[in-house]
């Protein structure tokens, strides 16, 4: 199969029901584009999932819902032909490419949202985001019709609205969690590491030490969220350069703020900005585990 490329929302729903007219299974990856390593991964975790004879599609597109004011729309990264070269190379079998003006018709006024999961964390300091997430990943599932979809664990919050959304509006899809997937250094793989200055990399790095320190914390016993939240802080008030927005952790079905001790699946996540790039990093704390 030929690779191709469509950036009509009408002719992807036509390709898609000759696919299932076909018995293919198709596996969808979402993204902005500008693609990384963590990408290629979900490529290859998708493909595993359909199998050689199912039909792997990457959708770029750089969802104008989802920005707010003043936030990076207009400079988010984008480079389209390197996108189709390493989709080429990763055996990629449809790249779906529409314009902003294909995915959102003129006067549109229904958007998908959410009121629990979306309000802490990103959500709070980013309002509207989420529903821009909800709402264009909808379009996406209702355009394709997967049968398998995949995202990663870095936008863990983005992560548990999809699955709610999937159960709450009965979508036959399986959702399927990636792991993050980090550079050499430990910075967790995001678009928006090419922003950083060499230096304000190096910062960055204070990230996933103060994660790290949660989690040998938490290894030796220490159940206490305040505590943990504390150890996280203390590492990366060491990095003046790095203005952290939240250091939390939250229970991962709900995602609400703890305060007693963790006793089932918790997610210490933060925010923080540096050199004005905000980064967003976070790990599983699971009581469970053996």
């Amino acid at each position: 199969m030929i690779m191709e490329v469509i950036d009509s929302v009408r002719e992807m729903q036509k390709r898609c029901d000759e696919l299932h007219c076909a018995g293919r299974r198709i596996g969808l990856v979402p993204t902005m584009g500008y693609l990384h390593e963590g990408h290629l991964s979900l490529v290859r975790l998708i493909r595993g999932k359909v199998g050689e004879d199912g039909v792997v599609i990457v959708s770029i597109f750089v969802n104008p819902t989802q920005f707010g004011p003043g936030e990076d729309f207009e400079v988010y990264p984008r480079d389209f032909e390197r996108d189709r070269r390493l989709c080429l190379r990763e055996g990629v079998d449809l790249i779906f490419h529409p314009s902003a003006a294909e995915m959102y018709v003129p006067g549109a006024t229904v958007y998908v949202s959410e009121d629990r999961l979306s309000r802490g964390l990103c959500g709070r300091s980013r309002p509207g985001h989420f529903r821009g997430v909800l709402t264009v990943v909808a379009k996406l599932f209702n355009i394709i019709r997967p049968d398998v979809a995949v995202f990663g664990r870095k936008d863990a919050q983005q992560l548990r609205l999809i699955e709610r959304m999937v159960t709450d509006l009965n979508y036959p899809i399986e959702i399927v969690a990636a792991p993050i997937v980090r550079e050499s250094d430990g910075l967790a793989m995001s678009s928006r590491n090419t922003y950083l200055s060499e230096h304000q990399r190096r910062q960055a790095l204070c990230l996933n030490r103060a994660l790290q320190a949660a989690e040998e914390a938490f290894a030796g016993g220490e159940r206490d969220p305040v505590r943990l939240k504390a150890t996280m802080a203390s590492i990366t008030a060491d990095v003046p350069e790095v203005e952290v927005e939240y250091i939390e952790i939250v229970d991962w079905e709900t995602l609400e703020r703890l305060s007693s001790p963790i006793e089932r699946k918790a997610l210490a996540a933060m925010a923080a900005r540096v050199g004005g790039t905000r980064l967003i990093d976070n790990t599983l704390l699971d009581p469970t585990a053996k």
